[in-house]
C-alpha cells in the first residue's frame, strides 16, 4: 500500500481526491457568500458564519480543511517537480496547444496564484473572524473590504481577478482529478469536461459578482 501511495499514480490519486474535496468546499462557501447577494441586512451571512464557528466546525471540519489543502499543494508540487525532472529539456518545435488546454498547461502556476489569492481571502476575513474573534458583525466586515473608497475598488479588483483564476484551475482540475481516478474513457472525460467548464464558470462568475455587487451597489 505504501509503495503505491508513493508511485506517480498513487500521487495522482491523492492529489485528486483532495481536490474533489476542495472543490465540495469551494460550492459550500460559494454557497454561503451568495447570501450577501439576497440579505442586505446581512442576517443570513452572519448565521452561516456563526454556524462556521461553533466548536465541531472550528475543531473538526476546519483542520480537515486545512489538511485537504496542505495535502493538495505538496502533491501538487511534487508532481510538478517529478515531472520535470523526467523532461528536463522544454520541447522546442512541438505545439502543445492543439493536444491540451491552456489551463492544463499552466495548472500549477495557476494554483500558485490562486493560493496568494486564498491567503489573502484569509488575512481579510478568516484570521479575524475565527482567530481573532473581534468581529461582531461578519456581514459588515465584508461590505466593508470592499466599499472602502479607492482601496475597496483595489480589493474588488483583486478578488475579481482571484475568482477568475480560480475558474481556470478549476476548468482543468474538476475532470482531471475524476479521469485520476478512473473515470478516464472517451465519454466520460467528454461529459466531465463539460461539466467542469460549467462548474468552473458558475463559480467564477459567482465569485466575481459579490464583490462587484457589494462595491457598486451596497
Amino acid at each position: 500500500m505504501s509503495s503505491f501511495l508513493s508511485s506517480s499514480i498513487g500521487k495522482k490519486l491523492i492529489m485528486s481526491l483532495s481536490g474533489l474535496f476542495l472543490i465540495v468546499f469551494v460550492l459550500v462557501h460559494l454557497i454561503l457568500n451568495s447570501f450577501l447577494l439576497f440579505d442586505k441586512t446581512g442576517e443570513l451571512f452572519n448565521a452561516g458564519a456563526h454556524f462556521m464557528s461553533l466548536p465541531i466546525i472550528r475543531f473538526g471540519l476546519q483542520p480537515v480543511l486545512a489538511g485537504g489543502f496542505i495535502i493538495h499543494i505538496i502533491y501538487a508540487i511534487t508532481l510538478t517537480l517529478q515531472n520535470q525532472k523526467a523532461r528536463p529539456q522544454k520541447y522546442a518545435v512541438q505545439n502543445l496547444s492543439n493536444s491540451s488546454t491552456w489551463s492544463s498547461r499552466n495548472m500549477f502556476v495557476l494554483g500558485g496564484l490562486v493560493l496568494v489569492f486564498i491567503a489573502m481571502h484569509l488575512l481579510h476575513f478568516f484570521v479575524p473572524i475565527q482567530i481573532e474573534g473581534n468581529v461582531h458583525d461578519d456581514a459588515q466586515l465584508v461590505k466593508a473590504l470592499f466599499t472602502n473608497g479607492s482601496m475597496g475598488l483595489v480589493y474588488t479588483g483583486l478578488y475579481v481577478l482571484g475568482a477568475i483564476l480560480l475558474g481556470f484551475h478549476l476548468a482543468h482540475g474538476f475532470w482531471s482529478a475524476f479521469q485520476s481516478i478512473g473515470f478516464s474513457n472517451k465519454i466520460w472525460k467528454k461529459r466531465l469536461e463539460k461539466v467542469s467548464y460549467f462548474y468552473a464558470i458558475f463559480v467564477a462568475a459567482g465569485f466575481t459578482i459579490i464583490p462587484l455587487y457589494l462595491h457598486f451597489f451596497a
